[in-house]
């Protein structure tokens, strides 16, 4: 049997309800992955969505975003979902650019928004299929 592929999911505080509606619609598709989640993020994701198997992490400006960071630098992390929120100030602005440049060095799938994130979670490459350019995305069948 393979392993569960990995999926951490990070929503600024004016993005949760997205990333909740986000995470029902795509619930089924979702349960193929172990979750990892910043503290409230996964704790409205649990709440919503009670099968999903999400561990959650400490809330993103007590260390969440540096836990996180840590499983993409140990390569324990298939991709992430951070739904940003640009218009709003953040205090720990430094903690998002440093998890985005993890992602960047380490080449993992990263989506910033719910559109990126719908075609990310279809992706072959996320599921951990070899791709090619006849092969770019799989069906949710699968």
């Amino acid at each position: 049997m393979t392993e569960r592929r990995t999926l951490a999911l990070i929503a600024h505080d004016a993005k949760k309800d997205e990333m909740v509606a986000f995470a029902k619609l795509h619930e089924s598709k979702l349960a193929d992955y172990k979750l990892f989640a910043t503290g409230t993020t996964g704790g409205r994701i649990q709440e919503a969505c009670p099968s999903l198997d999400v561990q959650r992490m400490k809330s993103g400006p007590l260390g969440g975003d540096q836990q996180i960071g840590a499983m993409i630098a140990d390569r324990a992390l298939d991709g992430l979902f951070f739904f940003v929120d640009p218009l709003s100030p953040m205090p720990h602005d430094v903690d998002v650019k440093a998890l985005m440049r993890l992602a960047l060095v380490y080449d993992i799938p990263m989506a910033l928004n719910r559109s990126t994130a719908d075609i990310i979670l279809r992706s072959a490459r996320l599921a951990g299929l070899s791709t090619s350019s006849q092969t770019p995305e799989i069906s949710s069948q699968q």
